[in-house]
């Protein structure tokens, strides 16, 4: 059996149209659908970032990683968390600039101590700004870490001298 030309090219045509056709419904395949789990996401309070884990420990997921967060950030900060500092904690209001809110965000992260935030240096400063919240470059902009130390080392006369009279 012969082809003339007109039905040779008839039957090409004919050909890559079907192809086309057949590329394109598989370019237009939909995916396949993922199930999903049924459910509330976890979301962040955006007014309060900064507040405690609820005390029920072990209760949830949440609870776990809120434990194991107070664990890694005891060893950025070089606080032993579970041990808590040495001696009383201090009256951290006595620092300029540092009302109960910051103190309560600062008891938050373990820093209940002149020393303990005398004892900080630059990158652990840093770390320790990043967690704090609404309060985030403070520590820095109020000179918090000098005051700290000239207080957790007792020079109440140089304190003054650059911060003024210190509040009882």
């Amino acid at each position: 059996m012969t082809f003339d030309t007109t039905t040779i090219v008839l039957i090409a045509l004919i050909l890559a149209g079907a192809a086309i056709m057949i590329v394109g419904l598989l370019l237009r395949r939909k995916p396949p659908k993922v199930e999903r789990r049924t459910g509330d996401p976890y979301v962040a309070s955006r007014d309060r970032p900064y507040m405690k884990p609820p005390a029920k420990a072990g209760a949830g997921v949440a609870d776990e990683v809120a434990a194991a967060t107070t664990d890694v950030a005891g060893e950025v900060l070089g606080i032993d968390m579970k041990r808590g500092p040495a001696g009383p904690a201090d009256d951290l209001q006595r620092l300029k600039g540092v009302g109960p809110k910051f103190v309560a965000r600062l008891n938050e992260l373990g820093i209940t101590r002149f020393d303990q935030l005398a004892g900080l240096n630059a990158n652990e400063v840093a770390h320790l700004d990043e967690r704090m919240g609404p309060f985030q470059g403070r520590l820095v902009r109020d000179r918090v870490i000098e005051q700290a130390d000239l207080l957790a080392r007792g020079d109440v006369e140089s304190f003054e001298e650059k911060f003024g009279k210190l509040t009882p």
